[in-house]
């Protein structure tokens, strides 16, 4: 390596590296929840947080990874804030099954669900679907958050599409057990009745469909919580509840002993052999991704610190080369890769084509491994960073959209699961074409260095700062050059903020932020939930134009 690489490389390294640290400085913010002296009033209680208790529960030691720490960020500061949406998502293990734990957090507005709560529930839900995975709700809620309850509680994504989902999943064999270990109310009750199997706890649980207060509104009759709902009236005189626990230990030991006698399902038979480390430092990851998205780098030398051994088969090398294709394994696991390259080359043809950019065939080529990998029966995974397809007359020419529609298809219909990591961009259609969220990626997670967008911050500033002066001299006004320049600045600092991987994760359109050394973590604990979902239909692209 010259010295004028060593620089550029210890530069990118400081810059990646500093975006990691500052993931990490948010996420102990998220850990706390509501903050420390509402886990203080939790512990008063004798009940343990959102948090204890899913570490509790799961295996000791065991891989973990949780989805949407940072749902909310950002979000609804005028009512308070409201960190990982008030719930918190684990997929972990219990006695070595794989299973997904959700865990309303109490130390955030007692657990009350913001509209934000109930999308990450249903998502939550929709893995545990898509996995055929065990879910294990830990309820400790106030119900619906009044103020907000009209954008919760009547559409079809919202607080009712939860019970919808389990009774779905009950019919699928999918097993549910639900504890209730606060409150449980209103609507809320129906979640742990609906599952297979319920638990409560002594004198800090109840669940009722009113409250005393509403109770003595509505028939003017005086009763406590405990004894309109409490552990004793559920377990012993409704039967609404299957088991009565001292307290939150007990209550999750006996979660743990019914996912002990769990029997063992189909597999989708994914093939995974010995995990093996990448020969290649996973480490320099940071010194090879730029500090900056607008520089080109090797997407291959990303890879080769990502995959088993730092090996990698690569598919059509010579041809098509702004994607880049080929087979590997992760943890073990066989899978193929499509990521964009993000050098500048020159074509056989003697043609410039620019890294990020997807070309007619480089969509021709990815369209086909895709099917290749649906025939062979290999996840795919997606490693995003990409700025769009290539326009001008030559490419229309050529049927890029044509070409394009041919790899969102086959891509769309692919019946085995697929994982996206975006490394960097993820523009316009380009997301779409490299598995954005709305293909129904298994999980979709995103590295500090992403950016979210129809386009750039600086392109979308320009664009909308012709309109907005074309707008103002319509109007008769002059625009000086220290004006146009504020406007352009006040559009970009906007526009920079909405591209942000955390304005993304806020709203859940990525699973995660994670640290790029975690990849491999992410993508193998993904592959062994979707190995428990027998592929169940043919892989069927439909018309495609050729």
């Amino acid at each position: 390596m010259s010295k004028k690489e060593e620089l550029i490389f210890n530069k990118n390294e400081d810059k990646n590296k500093m975006l990691v640290s500052d993931l990490n400085k948010k996420l102990e913010k998220v850990y706390l929840g509501g903050g420390k002296s509402r886990i203080d009033k939790q512990h008063a209680k004798g009940k343990l947080t959102a948090r204890e208790r899913i570490n509790y529960l799961l295996d000791n030691k065991a891989e973990q990874i949780e989805i949407g720490a940072l749902v909310g960020d950002g979000m609804y500061e005028e009512h308070g804030g409201c960190p990982a949406g008030g719930v918190v998502g684990v997929i972990g293990y219990i006695g070595g099954k794989q299973c997904i734990v959700v865990a309303n957090d109490a130390t955030v507005k007692a657990g009350a669900w913001f509209p934000i709560t109930g999308k990450k529930n249903l998502r939550l839900q929709e893995i545990a679907m898509e996995n055929h995975l065990p879910i294990i709700y830990l309820v400790d809620s106030a119900g619906v958050y009044l103020p907000m309850q009209d954008e919760i509680f009547p559409d079809k994504e919202n607080f009712g599409r939860i019970f919808r989902n389990n009774a779905i999943m009950s019919s699928m064999g999918i097993t549910q057990i639900a504890a209730v270990m606060g409150s449980c109310v209103a609507g809320g009750a129906y979640l742990p009745i609906m599952s297979d199997e319920s638990l409560i706890v002594d004198k800090t649980g109840s669940i009722f469909l009113a409250g005393s207060y509403l109770v003595k509104a509505a028939i003017g009759e005086d009763i406590d919580n405990e004894t309109l709902g409490g552990a004793t009236t559920q377990t012993e005189i409704s039967g609404v509840i299957d088991y009565k626990c001292l307290d939150d230990k007990d209550c999750l030991d006996k979660i743990k002993g019914m996912m002990d006698k769990i029997g063992d399902q189909p597999t989708a038979g994914f093939n995974r052999s010995k995990s093996a480390k990448p020969t290649l430092d996973e480490k320099e990851i940071f010194g090879i991704l730029p500090e900056t998205r607008e520089k080109p780098y090797e997407m291959k030398d990303l890879i080769a610190r990502m995959v088993d051994k730092s090996e990698f088969e690569e598919y059509k090398e010579e041809y098509g080369k702004s994607i880049v294709c080929g087979y590997a394994r992760i943890d073990g696991w066989a899978v193929g890769i499509v990521a964009n390259q993000r050098k500048v080359f020159k074509t056989k043809k003697g043609e410039m084509q620019f890294g990020g950019v997807i070309y007619s065939d480089s969509a021709d080529k990815a369209a086909r491994f895709i099917m290749v990998c649906n025939q062979k029966k290999i996840p795919l995974v997606f490693l995003q960073d990409v700025s769009g397809f290539m326009v001008g007359s030559r490419s229309e020419h050529g049927g890029i959209i044509k070409d394009g529609a041919k790899m969102v298809n086959a891509m769309a219909n692919s019946v085995v699961p697929k994982f996206t990591v975006i490394v960097g961009n993820s523009y316009g259609a380009g997301n779409y074409a490299m598995c954005g969220k709305a293909y129904d990626p298994r999980l979709i997670v995103a590295w500090p260095s992403a950016q979210l967008a129809v386009m750039s911050g600086a392109a979308a500033a320009k664009t909308l700062l012709q309109i907005e002066v074309a707008s103002l001299k319509s109007r008769g006004e002059e625009i000086s050059k220290e004006k146009e320049e504020e406007l352009y600045n006040n559009i970009k600092s906007k526009y920079d903020q909405q591209i942000s991987p955390y304005y993304s994760a806020s709203r859940l359109w990525t699973d995660a932020i994670i640290n790029p050394l975690d990849t491999r973590k992410w993508i193998s604990i993904g592959i062994e939930a979707a190995n428990h979902a027998p592929i169940e239909k043919p892989y069927n692209v439909g018309v495609i134009q050729t």
